[in-house]
């Protein structure tokens, strides 16, 4: 029997959704900080196959959730790219910013990129050996835009000001940093299907601050060009877009990009995404992730109203953002056991 989810995303209505989480290998599991401890840092931790393979299997073993997901980070790329990357201690992500068109330009081109990120490669091997038969493999990327904001601005930040600056002030400059970004994303995914993965997910973290025809521009274009080539490349690859906070974005967003599934966040309500968005194929999401700390009966309401708003559609269960390092696993557990009307 085909796996749950993909049959999710090749559009089949279940009586029971398929589920995994964001996030799902994370800190919140005690299993994951030993493993990390014994990495020594996050980046360590990317690029040690053995033990990034072994917290991508951790929630499987725990939870028995339908797909597991590759550990890793979007910020991997551009640092196979020529970037330099670096983590603060409780601050996160640091880079070495791309502002100029003689920064863009130095570059390493798209297929130079496979050497530095081999070990994602491997990871995906080991997964497809070690992992249950029922369970699917997902590989992922950024998106060129939110990837770009963070080697435009050197870090995060919560209104991407400098990539929208950068995009004022020198739009040929922009434009062809995320050209290089898309570039290189679609030779990256294409090895990680090729080292097993059976679903690629594009997240576009900070795709809600694109407005107007920039968000046609730097969200659904790029998308669209990255998945039409992966396709190309792999017929029948099932490829889920996550445009997070892109509102209306979502309406039509399927059909635009060509993506099989459109992930949700919790922004919009289930029932508006239900009648928008889910009329063109598989939704994934988009549970409140707050309940994964609170739980109780709200968990329960919450995780059942998801269920019934996407019963009649290809849905595949998730949270509307990833989980966050202060839930608690007995939610999980208590969240998976509503989904499957175990409770």
């Amino acid at each position: 029997m085909t796996k749950t989810i993909l049959r999710a995303l090749a559009g089949e209505t279940l009586p029971t959704p398929p589920i995994w989480m964001m996030r799902q290998a994370g800190r919140f599991l005690p299993e994951y900080r030993a493993t990390r401890a014994q990495a020594g840092d996050f980046l360590s931790l990317c690029y040690n196959s053995e033990l990034a393979a072994e917290v991508t299997l951790q929630p499987i073993r725990r939870y028995g959730f339908d797909a597991a997901i590759v550990f890793a980070d979007i910020l991997l790329l551009p640092q196979a790219l020529g970037a330099d990357l670096w983590f603060e201690t409780g601050e996160g992500p640091r880079m070495s910013t791309t502002t100029t068109m003689e920064a863009v330009k130095a570059l390493k081109p798209a297929d130079a990129i496979h050497e530095h990120l081999a070990p994602i490669y491997e990871t995906v091997r080991i997964l497809r050996r070690e992992l249950p038969t029922e369970t699917t493999l997902i590989g992922f990327a950024g998106n060129p835009w939110t990837v770009a904001t963070y080697m435009i601005a050197g870090r995060g930040s919560k209104d991407q000001a400098a990539a929208h600056a950068l995009k004022a002030a020198d739009r040929a400059t922009f434009a062809a940093l995320l050209d290089r970004i898309a570039d290189a994303t679609i030779e990256y995914l294409s090895m990680q299907v090729d080292a097993g993965a059976e679903v690629i997910k594009l997240f576009d973290s900070w795709a809600g601050s694109l407005k107007g025809q920039d968000f046609t521009d730097f969200a659904v274009a790029p998308t669209k060009r990255i998945i039409s080539e992966l396709k190309a490349r792999h017929p029948g690859l099932p490829i889920i877009a996550f445009p997070r906070e892109a509102g209306n974005g979502y309406i039509g967003f399927a059909k635009a990009t060509g993506a099989d599934c459109v992930a949700l966040d919790n922004s919009v309500t289930p029932e508006w995404a239900a009648e928008n968005v889910q009329v063109d194929g598989c939704v994934q999401g988009n549970m409140d992730p707050i309940h994964m700390v609170t739980g109780g009966a709200a968990l329960d309401e919450a995780t059942r109203r998801v269920v019934k708003a996407f019963k009649n559609g290809p849905h595949i269960f998730n949270l509307g953002h990833g989980i966050t390092p202060d839930a608690d696993p007995e939610n999980v557990t208590r969240m998976i056991e509503v989904v499957r009307g175990l409770r």
